[in-house]
């Protein structure tokens, strides 16, 4: 038996630091060893994004001890990084999560015993108003206790830098090294809710500093004015009913149906196997309302309130469930072709977009001049450019989005911001509409200008994490110059940084930052992707395929994958 897990295990029984509840938890699990080591056998994975994990006792577990720890590493690094900052402030938001409240507000004690001014918000935000916050009080950091989509006895901590956007690997190392220098229970500082008030350390955001977001928002509505469509809205549980109802309403929208079993704070999600606006179940109360109200449009809000999927009603009166790609590529269009109707589309305009996501929107950006910019899968990297195009004056961001329901217009965020996102999606739907167009004939129109896109992911679950590495390394060496009828044209292995063009042989140097990752170019301008998911023994394996039609498109699609997957 390894004794360091068991020695951690007896520790926290005899430890004056640990609560009698949390010692209460651990002393029925005196006679697992298993359950001992699955507990103790070392830390939670802080990684480039923050920490997620099952809410429990132990230090492979989200407890507020944990969080202490992973707080007091930030603190290390902001006051050893920023010492002519005479002032240095966090921002903190949480969910409707089990324990979000009491996670942020150990969050804020710790950073008020290290003398960092704490910004707490009152009640539960989504992440993109924290992201705006930061920006908004000039913060060096911020907290948002979530676990996003994840079932309920996760939960989580994302950490945001100075710029309000998700910590880019390089970032991101510094801190993961002072929070690992940091012992558990001897190297935390923490101070009372009083003594933090008391000092001037800890500060609660209000609702009225809802204004300033909203106010924010408003300037990239393009339609001002009273809406008649019908929207029916789920915020899945979380936090999005603290704010996207009131931006509808800022908008114009008379006619909004909230999913009222679904607006309450649940932090167990009781209505929905997942509170994940991708999976098609959690429509289900949503749909019904619809159904009733003959509404237009569905929107769902993940908990965190970054992601937003929506449904629209079709020709047959029910309705149809767009996917990230397809929402990205028509909210291109929209956001566009508005600004050159108003003159206002800048010639240095720029799309991001990351490389697992369809080209449908890349291609509709070059029909009005305007460039598309691709960066690794997660949001950072679209929020890194951002940032850098804000300094250089390069380009002029417009729009940027992911596969995964991920969206951002405007700059007051650097993060996918669902708020805004649901807010264009309605005022997009608003707009064809009253030209008597639903978004199902916009699409179309689309497709038969720029070709039939069509894309899939299918995420496999391995035996271990050595497995999704082999498989991985076979299709990196593998010889192959053709997969399901498709002649490979490019092979772009990020990792190594290089792309081999398969017909001449020839290579090319790749920009973006290394990562495990493998695109293969394929003719007709299709393509396949596959990353390992880094944390679990998981890979995914995205698919793009471009046709003359959609029965084509389908039948390739399917072609592919088959070749691929039994590959």
């Amino acid at each position: 038996m390894n004794n360091t897990w068991r020695q951690l295990y007896e520790e926290w029984l005899n430890s004056t630091v640990i609560d009698g509840e949390t010692k209460a938890e651990l002393r029925p699990l005196a006679g697992s060893p298993e359950e001992i080591k699955e507990r103790f056998d070392g830390m939670l994975e802080f990684g480039t994004g923050g920490m997620r994990g099952i809410i429990g006792a132990g230090t492979r577990r989200m407890n507020k001890y944990v969080v202490r720890w992973a707080t007091q590493g930030l603190a290390n690094y902001l006051r050893e990084s920023y010492p002519q900052r005479t002032e240095k402030k966090t921002a903190i938001a949480f969910d409707s999560r089990h324990r979000s409240r009491e996670f942020a507000e150990e969050t804020a004690l710790v950073l008020a015993a290290n003398g960092i001014k704490a910004l707490l918000f009152e009640q539960m935000r989504p992440v993109p108003q924290l992201s705006f916050a930061v920006r908004e009080f000039g913060c060096l950091a911020g907290v948002v206790i979530t676990a996003s989509h994840n079932p309920p006895h996760y939960n989580g901590y994302k950490l945001y830098g100075e710029d309000g956007g998700q910590l880019v690997p390089e970032q991101a190392g510094e801190i993961i090294r002072s929070i690992k220098a940091v012992h558990l229970f001897n190297g935390v500082r923490t101070i009372s809710r009083e003594e933090a008030l008391a000092k001037g350390l800890l500060e609660y955001i209000s609702e009225d500093f809802d204004d300033n977001y909203v106010q924010a928002l408003s300037r990239l509505s393009f339609m001002p004015g009273d809406k008649s469509l019908g929207v029916v809205f789920s915020p899945l549980h979380g936090a999005g009913v603290t704010i996207v109802p009131r931006v509808l309403k800022e908008w114009g929208f008379k006619n909004v149906y909230i999913v009222e079993k679904q607006a309450v704070p649940d932090p167990d999600f009781s209505t929905v196997k997942v509170p994940n606006p991708e999976d098609r179940e959690a429509f289900t109360l949503a749909l019904e309302l619809a159904g009733q109200k003959q509404a237009h449009l569905i929107l769902l809000t993940d908990p965190d309130v970054d992601r937003v999927g929506c449904a629209v009603r079709n020709a047959q009166g029910s309705y149809t469930l767009l996917n990230g790609n397809q929402v990205g590529a028509l909210l291109v269009e929209y956001i566009l072709g508005r600004l050159k109707e108003k003159g206002r589309l800048p010639s240095n305009g720029v799309i991001i977009k990351t490389v697992v996501t369809g080209n449908l929107g890349k291609e509709i950006a070059a029909g009005y001049g305007i460039e598309t910019l691709e960066t690794l899968t997660g949001f950072k990297y679209i929020g890194e450019k951002i940032k850098q195009f804000e300094e250089n004056k390069e380009r002029r961001f417009l729009f940027g989005y992911e596969e995964s329901y991920g969206y951002l217009a405007g700059t007051h965020a650097r993060d996918k911001d669902a708020v805004v996102a649901s807010a264009l999606i309605a005022e997009m739907t608003a707009f064809y509409y009253e030209r008597g167009q639903g978004l199902l004939e916009v699409l179309e129109e689309l497709y038969r200008r720029h070709g039939y896109f069509l894309e899939d992911l299918v995420s496999r679950e391995l035996k271990d994490l050595t497995a999704a590495s082999e498989i991985m390394e076979s299709f990196r060496d593998g010889r192959f110059d053709e997969v399901g009828g498709f002649k490979i044209m490019e092979k772009r292995d990020y990792r190594e940084q290089k792309a081999r063009n398969m017909i001449t042989g020839e290579t090319r140097f790749l920009e973006l930052p290394r990562s495990d990752v493998l695109y293969f170019l394929l003719e007709n301008d299709s393509w396949f992707c596959i990353r390992p998911s880094g944390t679990e023994p998981k890979l995914k394996y995205y698919f793009s395929v471009k046709a003359a039609s959609g029965e084509e498109a389908a039948q390739k699609l399917a072609s592919l994958k088959k070749a691929l997957l039994e590959a």
